[in-house]
């Protein structure tokens, strides 16, 4: 799924081969194997958080039937093979509406797949602070009536404002969780945690949003 972006970017292809590309699904599949044996104090729940690119939908679903993930969650890192979270910089000279476009397009589609049980972080692309130069409430309630029809989550996170506070608001923009809870979608909160210590970062604050919209 990943050689055209490694292919556009040699940021991303050193990046996909340092760090996410050397990971294993086998190996993934035999620690939840071993967790599961095991007896915690906490209820654990084992998923995918998996970049959604529409020509590899049928590939992902294949990839992950009859695995028994408890939770899929699709989202969308890449429009047209940009890494648009990885560097500020990398978008020096891009057309910020075709990149808001196309993303919020895939994001609809995500919707539409039926491949997963939530979307991841809806509005990322905002982490930056770029902005386009025209309305996004129509992709809002389009996303969100495809989200509802497909029984879909979206999730509310502090990943970007915790990376970005001084670009990024903290979980998505107000109208969007405002569109979404309208059209019942439901919300989840998480910390978007790379590491043990972002677990938690700001949950409190996020549920207060949701309940505030």
């Amino acid at each position: 799924m990943y050689d055209s972006v490694c292919a556009y970017s040699e940021y991303v292809d050193a990046w996909f081969h340092r760090n996410a590309g050397v990971h294993k699904l086998t190996d993934y599949l035999e620690l939840i194997e071993r967790v599961r044996n095991e007896q915690f104090p906490v209820k654990i729940k084992f998923g995918l958080e998996i970049c959604y690119f529409k020509e590899f939908e049928g590939f992902a679903f294949e990839l992950t039937e009859g695995k028994d993930f408890d939770f899929l969650l699709g989202s969308i890192h890449f429009v047209d093979n940009f890494a648009f979270d990885h560097k500020a910089e990398h978008w020096a000279g891009l057309d910020i509406d075709k990149i808001y476009r196309r993303y919020f397009e895939d994001s609809i589609s995500l919707a539409k797949s039926r491949i997963f049980d939530g979307i991841g972080h809806p509005d990322a692309i905002k982490l930056f602070g770029h902005t386009p130069s025209y309305s996004l409430s129509d992709y809002y309630e389009r996303l969100a009536r495809e989200l509802s029809k497909s029984n879909m989550y979206a999730d509310q996170n502090s990943g970007a404002a915790r990376r970005c506070p001084e670009t990024a608001s903290l979980g998505m923009d107000k109208e969007l969780l405002r569109i979404l809870k309208n059209n019942n979608v439901k919300i989840i909160t998480s910390s978007d945690a790379h590491c043990p210590e972002d677990v938690g970062y700001k949950i409190k604050e996020l549920n207060s949003l949701i309940a505030g919209s």
